[in-house]
């Protein structure tokens, strides 16, 4: 979201879109391999006198005929915040109650229940509330966040630790005891990866299946 005019900022746009759509393939990668881009920019002013609209979308076409470009890969929409004046009582799209909360963020304390309706507006306000948070605020917010994390966490390795030993267990009935290296490989094991070997032991017929799973991942 851009708040002020600034110089050249038409061009910034423009390069934004076309380092996005460049940077989707690494060297060497082909062609088809590419998927449309479309940059959104949202002003708090206004970019184009002429367009009376507070959305407007631009793609490529033949100067003279307006053909479409084929593939249409690239396309800029535009949202002018200051052309949106519909009041929150006239709202109907999701895309109008997204604009009316962008354009009216400062004056919300609360969501009003028409636009409560779209939840993630309403976590987009709380993150926005944040900003005006004091140091002291901030801090306890960030303290508490931490602690969900750690008990997460918690909760995550819990989980990871009860599945490498039931893995370990079936390893030990069906090949005997294992030595230390192949454990700490098992343990090592993305969760993924760890449920793909619960998938693929009961194929192995020796240890050595087993081995050459790990070798190959």
């Amino acid at each position: 979201m851009q708040v002020s005019r600034m110089q050249a900022f038409d061009k910034r746009v423009d390069y934004n879109l076309c380092k996005t759509y460049a940077n989707q393939l690494e060297k060497g990668e082909l062609y088809f391999l590419l998927n449309p881009v479309i940059a959104v920019t949202i002003t708090d002013f206004k970019m184009f006198d002429e367009l009376p609209e507070a959305i407007n979308r631009f793609v490529f076409k033949e100067e003279k005929k307006n053909v479409a470009y084929l593939g249409e890969n690239l396309k800029l929409i535009f949202v002018e915040l200051p052309k949106f004046q519909k009041k929150l009582e006239d709202l109907q799209s999701l895309i109008d109650k997204w604009i009316f909360f962008l354009k009216e963020t400062a004056s919300l304390e609360i969501i009003p229940e028409s636009l409560g309706e779209v939840p993630e507006i309403e976590r987009a306000l709380n993150i926005a509330n944040r900003a005006n948070y004091s140091r002291e605020e901030l801090e306890e917010f960030d303290r508490r966040a931490m602690m969900v994390q750690d008990e997460r966490g918690k909760i995550n390795y819990a989980k990871e630790e009860g599945k490498i030993e039931v893995i370990m267990l079936l390893i030990n009935q069906r090949f005997g005891e294992v030595d230390r290296d192949i454990t700490d490989r098992i343990s090592n094991l993305k969760s993924e990866n760890l449920e793909n070997l619960v998938k693929a032991l009961f194929d192995f017929n020796s240890l050595a299946d087993l081995l050459s799973w790990l070798d190959n991942l």
